[in-house]
């Protein structure tokens, strides 16, 4: 693969905080490598701007490596921007060409209010796990990987759920701003095994009304949650939530 370094327009949403108005600033970083990072590239620009005395731009990172879901940008129109089953700490900027615009946004949605630039407070999530997105075990030694047989069908779905690494693009994505995606796979990758089942019923009414109360949309099944998921979550965990939330609130109507 061909090494080069490229230059770039980037046009970057600023705002203090969520308060305040914000705007884009426009930005030249020239002489990038193709082999850095797209949070690499970042670090370049705000390292200038700090020598220019200018307030560097603010992003959200920790792992660095697809993991941890911090790096939430909304790249040229597309959360993580354009490779798929990609985060933003994992595109490279081979992915663009010399003199290309890059536009950088932070995830817009009302339950996810902007702290700085393009950091966003996402702890919505963190209340939505709080509200039934675990299982009551005791506590000791480990118990043994194998001592409860499960279907192999049905182990893949909940890893495949389990996947999920809550960075919100599905948020970012949907026209409704809704979180049925992240919810739906945390409500699967539990209720698929037998450890999840003595709170399945409380689970889904309690996660969905906390979904309800941070202020996140309803699902109208667009599939654009689906079509920007860095893991590649599937919507049908959302018909799978669907069909938890009824049979319980027909269980909880008894």
């Amino acid at each position: 693969m061909e090494h080069k370094n490229i230059n770039l327009k980037l046009k970057v949403w600023r705002q203090k905080n969520k308060d305040d108005k914000g705007g884009f600033e426009t930005y030249q970083a020239n002489n990038i490598s193709t082999e850095m990072s797209f949070l690499e590239m970042f670090d370049v620009l705000n390292e200038e701007l700090i020598a220019e005395g200018k307030d560097p731009v603010a992003f959200d990172h920790d792992c660095r490596e697809g993991i941890c879901g911090m790096c939430s940008m909304y790249i040229n129109g597309r959360p993580h921007g354009p490779w798929e089953a990609n985060t933003t700490c994992q595109l490279h900027m081979r992915a663009f060409n010399d003199g290309d615009t890059i536009v950088v946004e932070p995830w817009r949605a009302k339950a996810f209010p902007v702290i700085k630039d393009l950091m966003v407070d996402r702890s919505a999530f963190d209340r939505i796990i709080q509200a039934g997105g675990y299982i009551s075990v005791n506590t000791g030694n480990a118990v043994d990987g194998n001592s409860i047989p499960i279907e192999k069908e049905k182990a893949d779905a909940s890893f495949a759920a389990a996947m999920c690494i809550g960075c919100g693009a599905c948020v970012a994505a949907c026209k409704n701003s809704s979180a049925m995606l992240f919810t739906s796979a945390k409500v699967a990758h539990l209720s698929l095994l037998p450890q999840g089942d003595p709170e399945r019923s409380t689970r889904v009414l309690n996660m969905v009304a906390q979904m309800d109360k941070e202020g996140f949309g309803a699902c109208t099944n667009t599939g654009a949650c689906e079509a920007v998921c860095p893991k590649e979550i599937g919507i049908t965990n959302i018909a799978r939530l669907n069909a938890e939330y009824t049979a319980a609130s027909l269980t909880a109507a008894k």
